[in-house]
């Protein structure tokens, strides 16, 4: 039986910066549309290239990095028997890492966090594998797509000469060639090229210096350690510098600097800063504070909570709690499971509970549960997990807010019943939510799926010499010449 999906979840999914999904439907968006100029543009053989291009590069950059490191959880902490479910982050405060054996919801949980706590040796020995599997599951996902590379180029190489070779052999059994004959026609437009590197001379044949520079900076590095989007960033980084400084010729260089530019600005840059512009435009216009999970927004927990008259108290008596540790002991303490503030970061997952339900029934059932899993807000806090508690002060903050606004919006619309009040504020509240996050989402969509390919026609229609593919016309004149040199036979 496949599960339900609300549409507070999909929201919610598609405006989490930090979810894969909303990066997959964008990299969907600009792979199909490549693809589809690139068989507009070129013939079979580019479109080809191109989506096992586009199409083979995503399916790395998604899976390869939770691929990985699913083996090195295995190979690394299974091996030296430390749970990988613990988050190192949570060694960066002692104290905090005290509470979180305290509050371990499970005697295995405990065990598992005393035994890294054991010793300043355990310490840094988790630590320094946290950070190997980082860097060694980001270094084999890099790895994969250069594998994923130089196979593009062998097969694109392969079917363009046998194509080629065929056609020969086809005009040799039909008519003479001409003795001096220097190219096939299907080089057309080559003199302007002839300075570039034969098809593939040059792939994967970068100067140290080069090198270098594509290393990927470890600054700040926890924040991509842990960021599924920002992790890929490195990954990307990667696959941006390979494609424009290793690309075949001036035709792939201008192409991928289009497209690498385009994917980079709303794929990372832009996506985020649209959604909070549109927030905040919202605000200004309605009134309303639309920047809460919409699993919140559109939630019975939401909408007691502005029922309650006593909210604005328990908000004080939340940030009354003036260190990061008294607050992460609220959290984890199991009298404070009901609080507002504590199911509504279970909610948008900042904190993590420990029995998220196992998958059941048939396996698109499975991966449905694991993209949108069910949650007991009552249930225990995982304290093997990282709580970010400023985002946790945060909802406190947002909270009280959208509380003002819906008294001032009560104030507004007076001698009508209350429960009739609250049901328009919520629901314009929903409203407004899910129209920021579908513009956001559409015009990433749209830019990358439609904007970004048809520029990249537009460079190819402008002139005529660099309409044809010219990865086949370098691979077909080097084929013409070494059919006149007699190096190949038709």
């Amino acid at each position: 039986m496949i599960p339900v999906i609300s549409a507070s979840k999909i929201y919610s999914i598609l405006g989490n910066e930090n979810s894969l999904v909303p990066l997959a439907i964008k990299d969907i968006a600009n792979s199909a549309g490549l693809t589809a100029a690139s068989y507009i543009a070129g013939d079979q053989a580019e479109g080809r290239d191109r989506f096992i291009d586009e199409f083979g590069t995503q399916a790395i950059w998604l899976f390869g990095i939770p691929f990985y490191k699913k083996l090195l959880d295995l190979a690394m902490f299974k091996s030296v028997g430390f749970d990988p479910k613990v988050d190192v982050r949570i060694l960066k405060n002692p104290d905090i890492f005290k509470k979180a054996i305290e509050h371990a919801p499970t005697e295995e949980i405990k065990a598992s966090l005393e035994k890294i706590g054991k010793s300043q040796k355990n310490i840094r020995l988790f630590k320094g594998l946290s950070f190997g599997k980082f860097v060694a599951s980001t270094f084999l996902t890099i790895a994969s797509y250069y594998g994923l590379t130089k196979f593009r180029h062998h097969n694109t190489e392969k079917h363009i000469k046998e194509e080629f070779l065929k056609k020969q052999a086809a005009l040799k059994n039909n008519q003479p060639q001409p003795q001096n004959a220097k190219t096939s026609t299907f080089a057309a437009g080559f003199n302007t090229l002839q300075q570039v590197p034969t098809a593939f001379g040059s792939v994967h044949k970068n100067k140290v210096s080069e090198n270098k520079e594509q290393n990927p900076s470890f600054t700040g590095i926890q924040d991509f350690m842990f960021s599924p989007t920002k992790n890929l960033m490195i990954v990307d980084g990667s696959i941006t510098a390979e494609r424009i400084f290793e690309s075949r010729n001036l035709q792939d260089t201008i192409g991928y600097i289009v497209k690498e530019g385009s994917f980079w600005a709303f794929m990372y840059l832009l996506g985020g800063r649209i959604q909070k512009h549109v927030e905040n435009s919202t605000e200004k216009k309605h009134n309303m504070n639309i920047q809460l999970d919409s699993r919140v927004i559109e939630s019975e927990e939401l909408k007691h909570a502005l029922q309650n008259k006593d909210l604005p108290s328990i908000l004080q008596a939340f940030k009354n709690l003036r260190t990061d540790t008294a607050i992460y002991d609220f959290i984890c303490n199991p009298l404070n499971k009901d609080n507002v503030i504590v199911k509504m970061a279970k909610m948008s997952d900042i904190i993590k509970v420990t029995d998220n339900k196992a998958p059941s029934g048939g396996s698109l059932s499975k991966i449905m549960q694991k993209l949108f899993p069910q949650k007991d807000l009552s249930s225990a806090v995982d304290t093997r997990a990282f709580i970010d508690i400023d985002q946790v002060k945060d909802i406190n903050e947002k909270l009280g807010k959208l509380y003002n606004q819906f008294n001032e919006f009560k104030s507004k619309a007076s001698g009508k019943p209350e429960e009739e009040i609250l049901t328009s504020f919520l629901k314009d509240l929903k409203k407004y939510k899910r129209i920021s996050v579908l513009k956001n989402i559409g015009a990433c969509i749209g830019a990358l799926g439609v904007v970004c390919p048809a520029i990249m026609l537009a460079l190819r229609f402008c002139s005529k010499d660099n309409r044809e593919f010219k990865v086949k016309a370098q691979i077909e004149e080097q084929l013409a010449k070494d059919i006149q040199s007699g190096k190949i036979k038709v």
